[in-house]
C-alpha cells in the first residue's frame, strides 16, 4: 500500500517497512548490529527518498504522495531535513501502525472466540470490529508534545517548556468513557471513542485509510477462511512506543 501511495519502485517495497523498523528501533531490539550500521541504512534511506524527490520535482505533479509534495506550495520548499522527518513520517504512520493492528486483531479474536463467532455469523459487524480493534490494539502507545504556556490539567500545573506525554494506551482505557473498557467487544454502541488516532489537530492524516484497510482485509479473510487460529504467543518488538509484534504464529482453515 505505501509503495503504491508513493509510487515507490516495486523491486525496492521492502525497503519501506525496513527504514520503518530502524527509525524506531531500540538497541536491545535486535533489529540492527550496531549505532553505526543503523545510521549507515538511515542514510541510504535519505539519499533514496532524496532521490525520488528530485526526480519527481522535474516531472508534470502526478497523483503520488511525493509528486503532490514536490509541487505543493506547501512543501516544495522543504530542506532536507524536513523532507526526510516527513517522508519518514509517513512511512511508520502507514506501515508500523496498519500491520500490529492487523496482527493485534487475529490475537484479539483468538482471546476473545465469542467475539470471533459474533463476527462470522454476522459480517456487518466488519466497520464497529476494526476500529475496537485499533481501541484495543493502540499500535502507537505514547506521543510527546512540549507545552507552548502554562496550564493546569487534572489539578497539575505544567509549566511552559515542560515535557507532555500522551498515553493513548491508557486513554483508550479509560472506564470513565469507555464501558468495560478492558473488554473486547466488536459491536459497543461508539466504538469510534477512541485515542489511537490522537486529536485535534494532530489527529491522524492516514486515519480513514488505515480503517479501509482493516476494513478489506477482513472482508476477504471472512470470505475465504473459516478461521484463523493462533497456534503460539506473540512475540513483541522490544519498544515502548510502538505497541507490535515480531511473529505470531497461526492455522488457517478453510
Amino acid at each position: 500500500m505505501l509503495a503504491t501511495l508513493f509510487d515507490f519502485p516495486w523491486q525496492d517495497r521492502h525497503k519501506l517497512t525496513r527504514w520503518s523498523d530502524l527509525v524506531n528501533a531500540l538497541p536491545k531490539s535486535m533489529i540492527y548490529e550496531t549505532e553505526e550500521t543503523r545510521l549507515a541504512e538511515l542514510s541510504e534511506c535519505a539519499e533514496y527518498l532524496a532521490g525520488l524527490w528530485n526526480e519527481r520535482n522535474k516531472l508534470e505533479k502526478r497523483s503520488d504522495l511525493i509528486s503532490m509534495m514536490a509541487h505543493s506550495d506547501a512543501t516544495r520548499s522543504m530542506d532536507r531535513e524536513n523532507l526526510f522527518g516527513n517522508l519518514i513520517l509517513l512511512i511508520i504512520g502507514g506501515n508500523d501502525t496498519t500491520r500490529n493492528s492487523m496482527t493485534g486483531s487475529v490475537l484479539a479474536l483468538s482471546e476473545n472466540p465469542d467475539q470471533y463467532d459474533k463476527l462470522r455469523n454476522n459480517n456487518a459487524l466488519v466497520d464497529t470490529f476494526v476500529s475496537e480493534v485499533i481501541r484495543w490494539q493502540t499500535p502507537l502507545a505514547h506521543m510527546r508534545r512540549t507545552a507552548v504556556q502554562d496550564a493546569k490539567l487534572g489539578g497539575k500545573l505544567i509549566r511552559k517548556g515542560d515535557r507532555v506525554v500522551m498515553w493513548y494506551v491508557s486513554g483508550n482505557r479509560d472506564g470513565d468513557v469507555i464501558e468495560n473498557p478492558d473488554s473486547f467487544i466488536i459491536d459497543r454502541a461508539r466504538p469510534r471513542i477512541h485515542l489511537s488516532f490522537g486529536f485535534g489537530v494532530h489527529r491522524c492524516l492516514g486515519m480513514r485509510l488505515a480503517e479501509l484497510q482493516l476494513k478489506i482485509i477482513w472482508e476477504e479473510i471472512l470470505k475465504r477462511f473459516d478461521s484463523i487460529e493462533v497456534v503460539g504467543e506473540p512475540e513483541r518488538i522490544y519498544s515502548s512506543f510502538v505497541r507490535g509484534y515480531s511473529t505470531l504464529p497461526v492455522r488457517i482453515k478453510t
